[in-house]
């Protein structure tokens, strides 16, 4: 960590590579590889790899109040840069400065116990979630309150739907704010009615704290929760600024309307 950093940067990220190997197998016949066996044994014991770069030398700054949307095709890295930024990789190149604390969701079933209830996965996630917290009833029953779950909170979270478990796991992680709050793709499985909700809420503690990355593929949800785009292709920053023309630009990049 710097102590350089400028009080209303919350996190840097400067020339961030990623990168990973790939193993490719050729498939040959008996003969064939008893004759590369023959004459190339290198070749037959080894075999080649290629690096195949995810995250290609991406730099920019996440500041107090900013949120973000991320937007990409699948593939296109978003989810390995989320990852990196939480602090759950490392990147083989570059530099990424922070002093924030980063909360981050990236599956609604992540560090759940099927077989329990929702209010008994609640408070396992929020000692996840919150390890500096010693009482966990206040945080946690606020949050069942916020999710409406009603009486299915206490039916066992196997059998929640996808968008019960959202309800369940986003109320959470957004009850107590954080300077930096990553989301991924995680409101897909919420009705629309809750993201309207959670959207007033993250603007809420945004505006007393921090910042939101949000990851999305749903261009309505983008245009709700951010106020900037990050357009990522081929592991590079194609486009960065205002929403509506972000999203514009993603959209011919691909062919939507």
């Amino acid at each position: 960590m710097s102590s350089t950093i400028d009080s209303k940067v919350l996190l840097e990220a400067n020339q961030i590579k990623i990168y990973f190997e790939l193993e490719y197998y050729k498939h040959q016949g008996l003969r064939d590889l008893f004759i590369t066996a023959v004459t190339h044994p290198i070749d037959y014991f080894f075999t080649k790899s290629e690096l195949h770069k995810v995250i290609d030398g991406v730099s920019f700054k996440i500041t107090k109040g900013m949120r973000l949307g991320l937007l990409g095709t699948n593939g296109s890295g978003k989810t390995t840069l989320c990852r990196c930024l939480a602090g759950m990789m490392s990147p083989q190149h570059g530099q990424i400065t922070t002093q924030s604390e980063i909360r981050a969701i990236f599956d609604t079933g992540t560090g759940v116990m099927p077989e329990l209830t929702g209010r008994e996965n609640a408070y396992l996630l929020s000692r996840l979630f919150f390890p500096d917290l010693k009482d966990l009833t206040p945080i946690v029953e606020e949050a069942i309150a916020f999710s409406e779950l009603g009486q299915f909170i206490d039916i066992p979270f196997r059998q929640y739907s996808k968008g019960m478990q959202a309800r369940l796991m986003l109320s959470l992680i957004s009850s107590r704010p954080t300077d930096i709050l990553i989301l991924d793709e995680v409101l897909d499985g919420a009705d629309y009615f809750f993201q309207q909700k959670l959207s007033v809420r993250m603007k809420k503690f945004i505006e007393s704290a921090g910042a939101t990355i949000f990851v999305s593929h749903q261009a309505d949800q983008i245009r709700e929760v951010c106020d900037q785009v990050m357009v990522l292709e081929n592991g590079k920053i194609a486009f960065w600024g205002n929403v509506e023309e972000g999203i514009q630009f993603y959209q011919q990049q691909h062919g939507q309307s």
